[in-house]
């Protein structure tokens, strides 16, 4: 995984509520980040395509989720949360993650999320305007395929 390889970072304070007994970001907390990670993505894919994804973006479903550890993140550190898409296939799509401190790399991650059809509650294509805005987006062009997020 490479740091430049990301179009959007977005930076976090690890807050006290979100450390362990153990002194270091409880490994749920990951997630969340990748969370507002992913708010932050779809917040500059609009200001990129001059556009509100906003009524795509909320018909889309996580069903898969994780997350490799590398090092750990403690209190009060400044961290860098990187969100990219690397795979788009027909009504789904997958994200990578990486979480830095400074150059250090602390975690790796993947979601991955289905387009459904908010009438019928099925899978249904990604809209193409999205598809082209993520296309555009990226620093790395994503898999059009329907291999893995990686």
């Amino acid at each position: 995984m490479r740091r430049d390889d990301f179009a959007l970072a977005h930076t976090l304070r690890v807050r006290w509520a979100e450390v362990d007994m153990q002194k270091v970001v409880f490994n749920g907390n990951y997630l969340t980040y990748f969370d507002v990670a992913i708010a932050e993505y779809w917040r500059a894919l609009a200001q990129s395509a001059s556009r509100d994804f906003a009524d795509e973006y909320m018909n889309l479903y996580a069903v898969k989720a994780t997350v490799e550890f590398h090092a750990s993140a403690h209190y009060d550190e400044l961290i860098d949360v990187s969100c990219r898409v690397a795979r788009i296939g027909r009504s789904s799509m997958g994200f990578v993650f990486g979480i830095w401190r400074g150059d250090e790399h602390l975690i790796s991650g993947e979601l991955a999320y289905v387009y459904v059809d908010p009438e019928s509650g099925k899978s249904a294509p990604v809209p193409q305007p999205m598809r082209d805005a993520m296309i555009s987006f990226e620093r790395v062009k994503p898999d059009l395929g329907s291999g893995s997020p990686r």
